[in-house]
């Protein structure tokens, strides 16, 4: 028997005797802690000298993360700046760089293991020199136990919560309904099936997008294969060599499609869905468009890009993002946010305009930042939003490069079809100006001899949302005032 069992049984013997000595009840309870870390002595006291390392947080929203590729197998010797293993976050794909020295002894989170909390453990370390084979059998309860952050935080928030809502209040719950005892449900024994339960990884198959894609167009069910890659992923070959048994052709497989596939969602998409729910809800969001001839602007971008010598090559957007940051300097209302911090409540104005330019990636939107735009020049501009655009893409930004900001633009030009749209602010920001695309536009002029005539120009339409808690309807339309002139005439961006 061992020495944890033996201290639980010795407990509960010394708790039934404990009535007869008039010991209240709340002194058992209190030595359940202590028995419970004795146990968790005694287990680790047969590992040799060891570090269990946590998931950590790479980001500050940041709760929980998904395993990817381990860099690092059991045996290998680990130096500070190692890159240990690869982790999805609520933000994106980045590298957990190791700092401390030692041998990886054992993993005890495979790749693909998915929403692992922050500061469970995900592996174990020992010095240099270790025994390694002692750890084969060290499990994550010899570590400690998994636990989940989440989960307690909202229990703890609504411990906390000390007043209840209002009962006139519109968003309060309408009180319980009394109900007779012979209403209530019936106690009821569940029936089992005397299979094992699946995990979540289980019941949802290890899938590459392209896989994923192939398996959609052709209607195959992915339960069905058995993924050659790496941790039993599912990749593209998998779905081409698929064939279906005899006779098990449904209805989904002689339309050639299925009908539906429930995709989970990852966690950035979660953070997205949270973040843009809490701006609708608690940002009162006011929308001005404007229709800005950008003629003068195009016709610069030529010049300059034609001067570049293949140096650079401007961007329409690249002279949006420099003349978005003009009028912020104009309008300082529009580069400020609205702050509730230790009890106090204040509106931020910001002296330096970082601008946050939507990026689309595969995994969802995300918004890097160039900072201090109107420090910079365009081919300084240009440059970083093309190198933070690709690592966007490729999951390799860093949180300071995506976190922050204090105005985002949002430019939805290269899609002909894309006439004009409005954007959810991005909070705690106060102001994001949605971009369409470039439209030809008949223009009735005056000719010199009186006539009236037709000409072309180039035109965008701007659309700025602004959350009306700091910026006021007047000074939105003040902003877009700023823009549309700066956009109108862009050498004034030498000024």
């Amino acid at each position: 028997m061992s020495a944890a069992a033996v201290l639980s049984r010795a407990s509960a013997r010394l708790c039934a005797k404990r009535p007869a000595l008039s010991y209240r009840a709340h002194d058992c309870a209190s030595r359940v802690p202590a028995v419970a870390a004795l146990a968790r002595y005694y287990a680790s006291k047969s590992f040799p000298p060891h570090t269990v390392i946590s998931m950590p947080a790479l980001s500050p929203t940041m709760q929980s993360g998904n395993i990817g590729t381990w860099q690092k197998k059991a045996g290998d010797s680990l130096a500070p700046g190692d890159v240990l293993v690869e982790i999805e976050t609520d933000k994106a794909q980045m590298d957990f760089e190791f700092q401390e020295e030692g041998v990886l002894a054992k993993i005890l989170k495979d790749s693909g293991e998915k929403d692992v909390a922050v500061g469970n453990p995900i592996a174990v370390m020992v010095e240099e020199g270790g025994d390694i084979s002692a750890f084969e059998s060290f499990s994550i309860e010899d570590a400690g136990g998994e636990k989940s952050a989440s989960k307690e935080g909202s229990k703890q928030e609504a411990a906390d919560a000390s007043e209840p809502p209002s009962e006139g209040s519109g968003t309060s719950p309408a009180p319980p309904k009394e109900e007779s005892k012979s209403s209530e449900p019936q106690a009821r024994e569940s029936e089992s099936t005397g299979e094992r339960l699946q995990t979540s990884l289980d019941r949802s198959p290890n899938v590459s997008p392209a896989a994923r894609k192939v398996a959609l167009e052709k209607g195959v069910p992915l339960s069905e294969i058995k993924g050659s890659g790496p941790g039993g992923r599912i990749t593209k070959s998998d779905i081409e060599k698929y064939k279906p048994a005899a006779g098990a052709a449904g209805p989904a497989a002689a339309t050639g499609a299925a009908a539906y596939e429930d995709i989970p969602a990852s966690s950035m998409r979660k953070t997205i869905a949270a973040r843009l729910t809490q701006s609708m809800n608690q940002n009162p969001h006011y929308f001005v468009q404007s229709t800005v001839s950008v003629t003068k602007l195009l016709k610069l971008r030529q010049a300059l890009n034609a001067a570049a010598d293949g140096k650079y090559k401007l961007s329409v957007n690249d002279l949006l993002i420099k003349a978005l940051a003009h009028a912020a300097k104009k309008v300082p209302a529009a580069n400020s946010s609205w702050r509730e911090e230790g009890g106090n409540v204040y509106i931020r104005q910001n002296n330096v305009v970082d601008v946050s330019v939507a990026v689309a990636t595969p995994v969802g939107l995300m918004t890097p930042i160039i900072k201090n735009v109107t420090a910079a020049g365009l081919e300084s501009v240009s440059s970083q939003i093309k190198d933070l655009g690709k690592r966007a893409r490729d999951g390799k930004l860093k949180p300071e490069e995506y976190q922050g900001g204090t105005i985002t633009i949002s430019n939805m030009g290269m899609n002909p079809a894309i006439d004009r749209f409005t954007a959810v602010i991005n909070p705690p920001q106060a102001c994001i100006v949605a971009v369409g695309a470039v439209k030809k536009v008949a223009v009735p002029v005056e000719n010199d001899d009186g006539t009236t005539g037709v000409e072309f120009d180039e035109q965008i339409v701007l659309s700025g949302s602004f959350d009306h808690k700091v910026v006021d309807g007047a000074v939105g339309g003040e902003f877009m005032k700023e823009l549309k002139a700066v956009v109108e005439n862009p050498l004034s961006l030498l000024l």
